[in-house]
């Protein structure tokens, strides 16, 4: 099924569409994807009650739809009817937590081109209200997860608007992010890894850049 953005552009998943190359001892987590692992963590998270947190619903707007048989309908062609924000968000200790997943194929590197503006300008939004942003990033082909701070994040990320590298080399992200090791309750505890991040004072503001 194709999927477009509002102004037309064909949506290309950085997600769900990524099935990578795995070592995981168990065999249940074979061939997951790094959403599949954080539906699955909080889904763990939700049942024990430690937090609420969900992946958001895309309002898509349905244009064509294929009728190969009476009694089934394949969508052909759709939109989103608004540009996305971030993938999850929810509440963990009375904080709003807000957060964009991503993977890459890359060994050495995170491309940036990944995130969009309108993306960053959320997730900065968040972090000036004073709630908890932040990206997990997986290398697929490494097997290796790292949750970055926004607040890392953001610094990168005004290097490639003012002309610098377009991507946030991978020694560059084991500097500035906590690493998670994947687990089997939960897959990916990401709660444990931001729990410095709520230590930290939020009322120094951001720069964001106009898109």
């Amino acid at each position: 099924m194709a999927i477009r953005y509002p102004n037309g552009k064909k949506y290309i998943s950085t997600t769900a569409n990524t099935v990578a190359k795995t070592t995981s001892s168990t065999f249940s987590n074979r061939g997951k994807t790094l959403e599949d692992e954080l539906n699955d963590s909080n889904e763990y998270y939700t049942s024990r009650g430690i937090a609420v947190i969900h992946k958001k619903p895309v309002p898509i707007q349905i244009v064509n739809v294929r009728y190969p048989a009476r009694s089934a309908a394949v969508i052909t062609e759709a939109y989103f009817k608004t540009a996305s924000t971030t993938d999850y968000n929810g509440v963990w200790q009375g904080k709003y937590v807000d957060f964009e997943a991503k993977e890459t194929k890359n060994k050495t590197s995170f491309p940036l081109q990944n995130i969009h503006d309108h993306q960053v300008e959320h997730m900065s939004q968040v972090h000036d209200q004073g709630g908890i942003a932040f990206l997990i990033i997986r290398f697929s082909l490494l097997e290796r997860y790292f949750v970055v701070p926004f607040k890392s994040f953001i610094g990168k990320w005004k290097r490639m608007i003012e002309g610098g590298r377009k991507s946030i080399t991978l020694e560059e992200i084991e500097e500035m992010s906590v690493e998670l090791k994947p687990g089997y309750h939960p897959r990916l505890d990401y709660l444990q890894a931001i729990t410095g991040m709520v230590e930290q004072p939020t009322g120094e503001r951001t720069e964001r850049q106009e898109s």
